[in-house]
């Protein structure tokens, strides 16, 4: 009987410590493109231009992208499905200087992702963000402590290929 009592006490003991971890996990990457700001923001709020970077489509050839809504703007967006997983990334508010999208992983949550683009010199700083909220469940928040290592290399992929596009 001990040993189920010892086995219960740490299960509770990784649950708690579990839940003591951040409910909200943020990953940022930036880097500076010779784009100009508007021809960034207006990539980033066309469904066909932010498939022009994405950079899942450059790390899985054969990932389906299905648009919906119409075609740039608030509503605008498209489902994907591919090795990585599916969902939806529709975009939720435009203004100058950023675009907000809410993706839709179903039961892996539904993060926010925002893209601005502010003047620098000639071209633009490019802010890549994306904000999950890991709730109350212990191993989505123990998930949450890699999201930095896993999500990082892909936005500086996306970054790369805006940058490249100039």
């Amino acid at each position: 009987m001990t040993i189920v009592y010892t086995v219960l006490a740490i299960l509770a003991a990784i649950i708690l410590i579990a839940l003591l971890l951040p409910r909200k996990v943020v990953v940022t990457r930036q880097a500076d493109v010779d784009m100009s700001p508007e021809d960034v923001i207006a990539r980033v709020a066309s469904t066909e231009g932010f498939q022009t970077f994405n950079p899942y489509c450059t790390t899985d050839p054969q990932l389906k992208i299905t648009p919906f809504g119409p075609s740039e703007g608030k509503g605008s967006g498209f489902r994907f499905e591919g090795k990585e997983g599916k969902g939806t990334q529709t975009v939720t508010d435009v203004t100058a200087t950023r675009v907000t999208h809410l993706i839709d992983l179903g039961a892996m949550g539904k993060p926010v992702q925002t893209i601005e683009a502010q003047p620098n010199g000639s071209g633009a700083r490019v802010t890549w963000t994306v904000t999950s909220d890991m709730g109350y469940n212990p191993i989505f928040r123990i998930f949450g402590l890699f999201m930095d290592r896993m999500l990082g290399k892909t936005y500086e992929l996306g970054l790369k290929n805006i940058a490249a596009l100039a």
